[in-house]
């Protein structure tokens, strides 16, 4: 008779105690499959997010993760702030001018190129202004270059598209200086469309309320990135919010001989002009020179100065990952492992504790021919198909699991999980560590089978 049937049917003739020993072994195969699943989803959306579309996040002396978290997944606090004069130091001479005529306000040689504006020739700088909130989400004051310049995706190749209206303008015939662009999470838990209203609170979700209201002209599709619990609104608009301008003199230009510039770009007759360059502040500048060595120099040259840093998103991002991140996933795998370990420990206590039942008809078995090493074959054969079974429910849940919760996950993160495209490389190596648990689980009780005295158990 065939190996293969005779240890099916010595399951069978152990029904329960052969099923709950299959369930045993597919919750810990179920829960190796998920913790796999959750790490290759930790990974995607870090590597979606380091590549930002840009090279480096310039701000305030402080530290460089912070800077990231703050400006990239609007974590934390910002760490100080910026004069809005180092924003102009990184423009073309052509485009500073225009910058501060159309701002106005007092400026040292409003003519002069910035001291970057040559590492940055065919780059681009964009301004970032934090620390208010709108309900539980941030509020991002910003320039229509964000949505206009940078990328996103694992290679950052991805443009902004707008599921709904348009980018903000940066002076509104209709809004002024008062138009603003939202995430497609705030806009669904907030319940907000296009041509709806709403203000900012300052500096916390439970903070005083600016009056003002910013008119929401467009929703963001979803990217799958922290941008998607945002909401971008126009900076000139942030600026002349209370509280946003600058209080004292900025210590970086104390000392130069300044020169009065006046606009010669008026507002839109109904609304007000725009707040003077001497009262700006920023939270950050995001850059992008023409090249990556020109991000290396360029590095190197903000990090001298006394009030500002520059760091790279995308090498803070990885030190993140690697020394906070990979080390939780390593112990859970090894958590795992463990439960997998204890399955097939639960599988050797199974067919162990049925062998005293199954003396005689081992015995039979040996009485009516059946060599040694075929009856040891049998009991592993039984091992094994526990195991596999166990291991193809458990992968089955798994990934069940993760699909029935991809709606959830996709509103958190913007990642999809199907059946198959959460499949980590390291589930390559269930099948055969499947195997190789469920022969050292078979070892024991098939040498017992083995070592079977036949006329003491035939009598």
């Amino acid at each position: 008779m065939n190996l293969l049937l005779i240890a099916w049917r010595n399951m069978q003739q152990r029904g329960l105690a052969s099923v709950l020993t299959v369930v045993s072994m597919a919750l810990g195969v179920a829960l190796v499959v998920m913790v796999l699943s959750i790490s290759w989803l930790v990974t995607e959306s870090f590597d979606r997010n380091s590549n930002v579309g840009c090279n480096l996040i310039v701000g305030s002396k402080g530290s460089p993760l912070q800077l990231t978290l703050n400006t990239i997944y609007y974590l934390s606090r910002p760490i100080e702030v910026l004069p809005y004069e180092d924003y102009l130091e990184f423009l073309p001479g052509d485009e500073r001018q225009a910058m501060i005529k159309k701002i106005g306000g007092k400026i040292w040689d409003p003519d002069k190129a910035g001291i970057h504006s040559t590492t940055m020739k065919g780059g681009f700088a964009i301004p970032v202004c934090l620390g208010d909130y709108y309900g539980q989400f941030r509020v991002v004051g910003t320039t229509s270059m964000f949505f206009e310049k940078l990328r996103y995706g694992n290679q950052s190749d991805i443009e902004y598209r707008f599921a709904e209206g348009r980018n903000f303008l940066d002076e509104s015939p209709e809004h002024g200086f008062y138009e603003a662009v939202i995430g497609w999470q705030v806009a669904r838990e907030m319940g907000k469309r296009v041509g709806d209203t709403f203000q900012l609170n300052h500096g916390d979700p439970e903070g005083e309320g600016h009056g003002q209201q910013f008119h929401i002209v467009g929703i963001v599709a979803p990217t799958g990135t922290p941008n998607d619990r945002a909401a971008f609104v126009n900076l000139e608009g942030f600026l002349l919010l209370d509280k946003h301008s600058r209080a004292f003199e900025n210590p970086a230009i104390a000392g130069h001989a300044l020169v009065d510039v006046q606009p010669d770009v008026p507002s839109t007759p109904k609304f007000a002009g725009r707040l003077p360059l001497g009262k700006r502040d920023l939270t950050a500048i995001l850059l992008k020179p023409s090249s990556g060595f020109g991000a290396m120099r360029l590095e190197m040259a903000v990090n001298k100065s006394a009030h500002a840093m520059a760091t790279s998103p995308i090498q803070q991002i990885a030190i993140m990952l690697d020394f906070f991140v990979r080390p939780v996933q390593y112990a859970l795998l090894a958590l795992t492992f463990l439960v997998c370990l204890v399955s097939a420990v639960s599988i050797l206590v199974s067919i162990y504790n049925s062998m005293n039942e199954r003396r005689r008809d081992i015995a039979v078995m040996r009485a009516l021919g059946a060599r040694r090493d075929i009856v040891m074959a049998v009991i592993l054969l039984e091992s094994l198909l526990i195991a596999l079974l166990g291991g193809a429910a458990g992968w089955l849940m798994g990934h069940l699991a993760g699909f029935i919760a991809s709606p959830l996950v996709e509103d958190r993160t913007g990642i999809r999980v199907g059946l198959l495209n959460a499949t980590s490389s390291l589930e390559l190596t269930l099948l055969p560590g499947i195997v190789v648990l469920a022969t050292l689980a078979g070892i024991i009780p098939a040498l017992v089978a083995y070592r079977t005295d036949v006329s003491k158990n035939l009598s």
